[in-house]
């Protein structure tokens, strides 16, 4: 089984367990989505979704973002760590979103990656989620994936995803990117992945190099 078929047959099934893909983060508006995927950075989901329903309700707009005093942004967003980068960031990046481009969320990478704190990952969580385009948002869970199984020989996530582009029928990329978190989280974890379980095990070349060490 080429690399090919083997993305194919990883898609169908997690297809399977997951049918209904959505991203982890809650947001009603575009421009929501892009500043609770800034908070989530090197902080949970689930703390991101605490902290924004909070976050979301006291600034209702991209104006009241722009506007915000920082110092009061910045205590809302303290419980995500990075608080001071993170407020600037937001802040600027909704001023940015006004003043040039109508207070519209982009909907091209080169746009995206215009704006403060936003990276490929983020650009592309946008693209899939918001515009429905081809895109493969290359987080931690999917890095470490579709290396186990050998989708991959690379672990910088733009090279990850010019390999993972080549692999996944574009159609699929986004939803196949938001099932391998639930996957990642519930099968294949990080420290102590359930390979046992794992109904892709024989296909997985991490599960077939530690069966090798054992025997």
């Amino acid at each position: 089984m080429n690399k090919k078929e083997k993305a194919v047959r990883i898609c169908g099934e997690l297809k399977k367990i997951y049918p209904f893909a959505e991203c982890s983060l809650r947001y009603n508006k575009p421009y929501e989505l892009l500043i609770a995927t800034r908070l989530s950075a090197q902080c949970t989901d689930a703390r991101v979704n605490i902290v924004t329903e909070t976050l979301f309700k006291k600034y209702t707009s991209l104006q009241a973002f722009a506007d915000a005093d920082i110092e009061e942004l910045e205590n809302t967003v303290r419980p995500c760590g990075f608080y001071k980068t993170k407020a600037a960031n937001i802040k600027e990046m909704c001023s940015i979103l006004i003043d040039k481009f109508n207070g519209t969320v982009p909907d091209s990478m080169d746009q995206l990656l215009t704006l403060p704190g936003v990276g490929r990952k983020t650009a592309n969580l946008i693209l899939g989620d918001i515009y429905g385009k081809p895109a493969i948002v290359t987080d931690t869970h999917c890095i470490r994936i579709t290396g186990r199984f050998g989708l991959t020989e690379n672990s910088d996530p733009h090279k990850v995803e010019k390999d993972l582009v080549k692999l996944i029928p574009p159609e699929e990329g986004s939803d196949f990117c938001h099932r391998l978190v639930f996957f990642g989280r519930e099968i294949c974890k990080a420290k102590k992945p359930l390979c046992e379980v794992c109904t892709l095990n024989d296909i997985c070349r991490y599960y077939s190099d530690e069966n090798k060490e054992k025997k």
